[in-house]
């Protein structure tokens, strides 16, 4: 039998469909379902899996690094300041931290272990004008601050002042006056750089003009002129030799004695009035040199008004008539002479007003800062 043509026949019978591959679609869709149940099925499970494993631990954050903030200290004249207070405040946080610190004998500071962020710097110290300034510190930054400077405050403050405290006062003043040397070397006692100075005692005048008169300088200068005189056979009446040269020595002292303990402590303590000379170093060069030369005519008075200067003037004379008892015949002054010399020393006190007033405080090392005032 030929078997192309039963199959013919078949397919004929059966709405022109092969039978055999007719039967093949639904057998494939049942295991495109089967698939897909199994499929479903396993996928269900790695979820059911899935929910039930733990969650996977978070990443721990990385180690803080601390930092560090230092520093120095200094006054306006570049020393480092021993003694400041420091205080360091955390700005912006939610819990501020604040801490203190003194600058040590360089004028250094150092707050370590330190978190980052802004930090302010507050540093002050009595009688010195309080600085501030912020930085912002990095994890793990040793942050160098700049260089704090503190200025002098320049405040006024109104004191009731004891007669026992102003004798103090005005001997811790007159302590410091003692130590004021031109160049480091020549006294220059009688000049008073502060131009509120509190007034002398007698006491204090009388030590004043001690000071003066028994200083090796004062000796040494004293030799110095004597030496000239002998050179030049000045005062002939004394001679020439050592016997010559001490008799000159001696004159030049006694005038120098005469003359500062008369001027500098006798009449000043007994007519109430200030010996010394008040440095006024502000305004024009014009009135400064008006008032150095007013000085030599005039002087401060133990209660602080200016008024002739007696002490001085009459000082100069009686010294100058008292040197009549030990100069040599030839060498005496008459009254006349006496007052001219008084008018001669009286214009050398101009011109060394002038010299103070211009020139000396430059040359005296180590003067303490005093507030500028008209004395």
């Amino acid at each position: 039998m030929d078997f192309g043509v039963e199959e013919e026949l078949f397919c004929s019978k059966t709405n022109g469909r092969r039978g055999p591959r007719g039967l093949r679609r639904p057998v494939l869709l049942c295991a495109c379902l089967t698939l897909f149940a199994a499929l479903f099925a396993v996928t269900a499970c790695a979820w059911a899996q899935q929910d039930t494993l733990p969650a996977a631990p978070e990443p721990e954050p990385s180690e803080v690094v601390n930092g560090s903030i230092h520093g120095v200290v200094k006054s306006v004249d570049g020393t480092a300041y021993e003694g400041a207070r420091v205080d360091l405040e955390q700005s912006h946080s939610e819990a501020p931290l604040t801490t203190t610190q003194r600058t040590d004998s360089v004028g250094a500071f150092n707050f370590a272990n330190l978190p980052a962020g802004e930090f302010k710097l507050t540093i002050s110290s009595k009688g010195f004008v309080t600085q501030s300034i912020s930085v912002v510190l990095r994890a793990g930054e040793a942050l160098d601050a700049p260089t704090i400077v503190l200025p002098v405050a320049s405040t006024t403050s109104v004191v009731e002042v004891s007669a026992a405290s102003q004798v103090e006062l005005a001997q811790v003043q007159l302590n410091i006056e003692e130590k004021q040397r031109v160049l480091g070397v020549i006294p220059n006692y009688y000049v008073s750089y502060d131009p509120n100075a509190v007034p002398l005692i007698s006491r204090q005048k009388y030590q004043l003009a001690w000071k003066t008169t028994i200083d090796p300088v004062t000796w040494f200068i004293t030799g110095a002129f004597a030496g000239v005189e002998q050179a030049t056979n000045t005062f002939p009446g004394y001679g020439q030799g050592a016997q010559g040269y001490a008799k000159r020595f001696g004159a030049n002292y006694a005038d120098v004695f005469a003359g500062t303990m008369i001027g500098g402590a006798i009449l000043p303590s007994l007519l109430k009035q200030d010996p010394r000379y008040f440095y006024k170093g502000t305004g024009s060069i014009r009135s400064r040199a008006m008032y150095a030369i007013a000085n030599a005519v005039i002087c401060k008075g133990d209660n602080g008004r200016w008024q002739p200067n007696y002490s001085g003037i009459l000082g100069g004379l009686a010294a100058g008539a008292i040197s009549n008892l030990y100069y040599p015949a030839s060498g005496r002054s008459g009254v006349e002479l006496t007052f001219e010399s008084e008018l001669i020393g009286t214009a050398e006190s101009a011109v060394q007003n002038l010299f103070q007033e211009f020139v000396v405080r430059r040359l005296t090392p180590k003067l303490p800062h005093y507030g500028s005032g008209t004395p």
